[in-house]
């Protein structure tokens, strides 16, 4: 297996900028690279250790839902071969399998955030709780086997680095009109 990959490096192509998971570069005026890196990424933290062959994993499953779902959303995908416009076999090969040659279109940086199970802000207190899950009121454990509460959906701004945003789900309907129009 290849090393892990962090960051991406092509010379080739002028870079754009780098998300939590993602790096991207320009394709001309029209179209983007996108390369996915083996980053992790949890609770809006770039962890520093990778997982070799994630960014692989990752985009695969990307492509797969975008090419399947085509019929009913159209998306950015275009079909150019990433190594069609990376310069030199080092630089095609680095990002072999991880990459994709998408059109550039303008961004919506909305997430649907869903919250169930595991609650980040206790993790970050040393919490942990073997064979119990917490409730969504602050504090209360049940069993695992217990009956879920609710799930609670959260949309939220997505941020290229940093946490998301908290979002109304006005404001998010009113934004995707927006760019409707």
């Amino acid at each position: 297996m290849a090393a892990p990959l962090y960051e991406s490096s092509i010379k080739s192509l002028p870079f754009l900028g780098r998300g939590k998971v993602r790096d991207m570069y320009a394709v001309g005026d029209d179209r983007l690279l996108i390369v996915t890196t083996d980053r992790l990424s949890a609770f809006d933290v770039v962890l520093p250790d990778p997982i070799p062959g994630k960014g692989e994993v990752l985009n695969e499953m990307s492509n797969f839902w975008f090419r399947k779902l085509a019929h009913i959303v159209p998306n950015h995908l275009n079909g150019a071969a990433p190594e069609s416009v990376i310069k030199g076999s080092d630089e095609s090969a680095r990002v072999m399998g991880r990459a994709v040659v998408v059109k550039k279109l303008k961004p919506l940086p909305v997430e649907a955030a869903a919250a169930d199970d595991f609650r980040p802000e206790l993790a970050c207190h040393g919490v942990e709780a073997r064979g119990t899950r917490l409730d969504h009121r602050p504090g209360r454990l049940v069993r695992v086997d217990d009956p879920r509460p609710e799930l609670a959906q959260e949309p939220a701004h997505g941020a290229l680095a940093g946490a998301d945003t908290p979002a109304e789900a006005d404001q998010v309907h009113g934004e995707i009109n927006t760019i409707r129009s």
